[in-house]
């Protein structure tokens, strides 16, 4: 099954980076320009990181859920169209707008929930009554699970889970803890319910827009859940964890590109049998959830499918681990029955062994190559020579340094296999591979915005390996300015990625 993508081209751009008055990007106006934006350049694709509610380290891949959306996105200027807060409730807040300020913005963002919250229930918003009823009756699977969490997590002062009371750990529902919070916590748990309609019906009205713009999105679904996360809390049998509910073996993987010693990531690993026993119920519903916010999505570390590195808990470093089988083709036959075809991009990268392609090959899923990777030898499978139609070219990812930074630091030798392979001086280097990417075969080709505005390593996302310091960065408030969008324009056109004028996006083949 290939072609699955008509031949189009995307940014990559975290929704967080998005400009605006608020000290973090968000749902409103600002995203609904930039969706016009990639309209006016002839882009097909927006591609973003995970959505769900950031915890360590602000990372978007250490969510609190992997089913609900970030409070820190939602718009307040949409909070005041709809009725929900009055202006003068927002107050006179004032934050940086060259970075993203969790600390400031995250109790921001909660008492404006909370405000909401108390004026819907004071009748001000009577015109959202149903739908937000609707809401929680659609979302139950997963809603009640994560206000209780949220709720409990918050009175506990942010404490994690797994150090909680025994009564509250295990999770004793029919008892202490929802006796606790439904008679302490009311309040709390109606904000982190009501937070959750705000989020998914500005992001749907997003979306919307999106697709009438003729944009689609890419999402992104980490393998793994956070070991700080209601998806564990709630569902403690699917992974593997000791008699106290900590993780006996947590995930990483071993010495590679971005780090001599491996990457510890500390998220619990899956227990596949169980997972396999209830039919991957848990997996379709997060899939399901998925699909319903975007259009296709990224599935990280495809590799831990069929095979994840396992470490130790207690391990400094993710040196001493090893490679345990998944759940391979079993998972995704589940899927496919489920769902039918799979709109997903196979995060193919690190150490790959023969049967993850032909895994990602079976299903018709289209692999990711990385420019930044491809200039050791005329051999290497990053180069555009050696590439499928069905796979998906990235000049560089949220994990590398930006396309300008990369060029900077790296060996003479790669450098001058770089200026040997793009016939070009290596002066304007971010838009030699954006070229590259472009003029490929590669069925979609995606640049992060950095590259698209040249910009250096001080502008990167994320330092893999490092707990701090990362997920900050905004783009500027001029956004993408007329010289990038004239060059972006003018490359979509020569290389036949723009796609025909249409009120809808260009239909996904199979």
């Amino acid at each position: 099954m290939s072609h699955r993508y008509p031949r189009s081209s995307g940014i990559l751009l975290h929704p967080t980076s998005l400009p605006g008055p608020f000290g973090i990007g968000d749902l409103g106006p600002s995203a609904h320009a930039w969706v016009d934006t990639l309209s006016k350049a002839h882009q097909s694709w927006w591609q973003m990181l995970p959505l769900g509610p950031t915890g360590y380290g602000d990372s978007p891949y250490q969510s609190f859920s992997t089913f609900a959306g970030n409070l820190n996105l939602i718009s307040p200027e949409l909070l005041v169209r709809d009725g929900l807060i009055r202006e003068q409730e927002i107050g006179n807040v004032q934050f940086r707008d060259d970075r993203v300020d969790y600390l400031a913005v995250e109790p921001f963002k909660m008492r404006l929930a909370r405000q909401a919250w108390e004026n819907y229930r004071n009748g001000r918003t009577a015109h959202l009554k149903d739908a937000y009823e609707a809401f929680v009756h659609d979302k139950q699977d997963w809603l009640s699970d994560y206000a209780l969490f949220m709720t409990l997590k918050e009175a506990r002062q942010g404490e994690p889970w797994y150090e909680w009371p025994t009564e509250f750990r295990r999770r004793d529902t029919s008892g202490a803890v929802l006796a606790f919070a439904e008679e302490e916590l009311s309040d709390e748990l109606g904000t982190y319910q009501f937070g959750q309609f705000l989020f998914f019906r500005q992001w749907q009205e997003l979306r919307e827009h999106a697709h009438a713009s003729g944009i689609r999105l890419i999402g992104d679904l980490p393998i793994f859940v956070s070991p700080d996360s209601a998806d564990v809390w709630s569902n403690p049998r699917l992974y593997l964890l000791d008699d106290s509910l900590r993780p006996r073996v947590v995930a990483g993987v071993p010495p590679d590109y971005f780090s001599r010693t491996g990457q510890l990531w500390g998220n619990p690993h899956y227990d596949w049998e169980a997972m396999r026993a209830t039919g991957y119920a848990w997996w379709k519903a997060r899939l399901k959830t998925t699909l319903e916010m975007v259009d296709v999505v990224r599935l990280d570390h495809f590799r831990g499918f069929l095979a994840a590195w396992q470490v130790e808990a207690g391990e400094t470093t993710a040196i001493n681990g090893k490679w345990v089988p998944g759940p391979g083709a079993d998972l995704f036959r589940e899927m496919k029955s489920a769902f039918g075809d799979l709109r997903l991009i196979a995060e193919d990268l690190g150490e790959i062994t023969p049967d993850v392609f032909a895994l990602r090959d079976e299903l018709g899923l289209p692999g990711m190559k990385i420019l930044q990777f491809a200039f050791d030898s005329p051999k290497n499978q990053f180069l555009p020579h050696h590439y499928p139609t069905n796979c998906v070219v990235y000049t560089g990812t949220h994990d590398n340094d930006t396309t300008h930074g990369w060029y900077a630091t790296a060996p003479e030798k790669e450098r001058d296999f770089c200026r040997r392979y793009t016939a070009r001086d290596g002066s304007d280097i971010a838009w030699d591979l954006i070229r590259l990417a472009w003029s490929s075969v590669a069925d979609l080709a995606i640049a992060p915005l950095q590259d698209v505005l040249d910009l250096g390593t001080a502008f990167r996302m994320n330092l893999p390996g490092t707990a701090t310091g990362n997920w900050h960065w905004r783009m500027p408030a001029t956004g993408l300015n007329d010289w990038a969008a004239s060059r972006l324009i003018e490359m979509t056109e020569v290389y036949g990625r723009k796609q025909v004028e249409s009120a809808q996006p260009a239909p996904i083949q199979s």
